[in-house]
């Protein structure tokens, strides 16, 4: 049928028939929280360094870190993530996979005071290397992708040992799911599961990421190992070649400009599907926010949700705990 009979306005007159046809929900309970853990943060200032490139993110002391945690569980979040920055680098990334590391430590703290919170690890190692690149370099100065993934599997052990819910690996070496689950199951770490970073592009958007965490390349950049933002169909593959290793759940990172291959991955994989909104996409709205050319509150809701439509069943986004709070105000 069509104009007048079918009217496609009518089911939008009202908020609670806008809601009982809505097709996507959002909820905090799919929202996961990254937070920066450092091993030199500030005693002063409730163990909090603000940092400058994204307003309301800071690098946090152990106790600190703990605080985050209960604030995120107490707005429903469903999971924090923990990047550590090591007092000291060097050229292997050791700080990586030490028992007594910065992840490590935040990790036991946090299941300590909030049990049932997920834990989610970042496995890489450009915040602990002394040239900020994502493995082991070999002579030529190339990052040697078979030489890194031991210490890739090393380090996810000692974050599963440590009492993550879930490892993450983001360094975009081959075969580093494949290693990672083997060397799990071999210490007998069967029910860890891992999220790959499965379509990881080489970005523009990981500016603000660089400066919080200090893992910047010393040379040279990621473009080796990172994908091609141009590629969609790669993306598609490296999510199932991950899959095929044991990846339990894929990610898609950044999300914003790539809700086309959240899809894409999702349809083709079945697995479930995380979105990384970005440090680039939060410092954008924020700063826009703050001159005041669009409102923060619907924006960022809108930008979630969208990221829901595409397809994603959990977001890591800075923008978690306003979120949650916004979302609640709601109900």
């Amino acid at each position: 049928m069509s104009f007048p009979q079918t009217r496609m306005r009518r089911l939008r007159a009202t908020a609670g028939l806008r809601g009982l046809v809505r097709e996507t929900d959002l909820r905090a309970g799919q929202l996961v929280l990254p937070l920066f853990v450092a091993e030199n943060a500030p005693s002063e200032q409730g163990g909090r360094e603000a940092i400058a490139t994204m307003p309301g993110v800071d690098r946090l002391s152990l106790s600190a870190v703990v605080a985050e945690a209960h604030e995120a569980a107490a707005l429903g979040i469903a999971a924090v993530m923990l990047f550590g920055i090591p007092a000291e680098k060097d050229e292997h990334g050791s700080g990586a996979w030490e028992e007594e590391g910065v992840v490590q430590l935040a990790t036991r703290a946090i299941k300590h005071a909030e049990p049932e919170l997920l834990v989610i690890t970042d496995v890489c190692l450009c915040e602990y290397t002394a040239h900020g690149h994502c493995g082991v370099l070999a002579a030529d100065g190339a990052v040697d992708n078979d030489a890194t993934l031991e210490l890739l599997a090393r380090t996810a052990v000692s974050h599963a040992r440590a009492g993550a819910d879930l490892v993450a690996p983001s360094d975009m070496m081959d075969g580093r799911v494949g290693a990672i689950r083997e060397e799990l199951d071999g210490e007998g770490l069967h029910e860890t599961p891992i999220l790959a970073y499965s379509a990881k592009f080489a970005s523009a958007f990981y500016g603000p990421f660089r400066d919080a965490a200090d893992s910047a390349p010393a040379f040279g950049d990621r473009r080796g190992y990172q994908m091609d933002p141009a590629n969609g169909r790669e993306a598609v593959r490296e999510a199932l070649l991950d899959m095929r290793e044991g990846a339990d759940m894929v990610m898609v990172k950044p999300a914003l400009a790539y809700g086309d291959l959240i899809r894409a991955v999702k349809d083709a994989t079945q697995l479930p599907v995380a979105a990384y909104n970005v440090s680039g996409e939060y410092a954008m709205v924020k700063a826009a926010a703050a001159a005041g050319y669009l409102e923060e509150r619907d924006t960022v809701l809108e930008i979630l949700t969208s990221l829901r439509r595409a397809g994603a069943d959990t977001i890591i986004s800075y923008h978690a705990k306003d979120a949650a709070r916004w979302l609640a105000e709601q109900t």
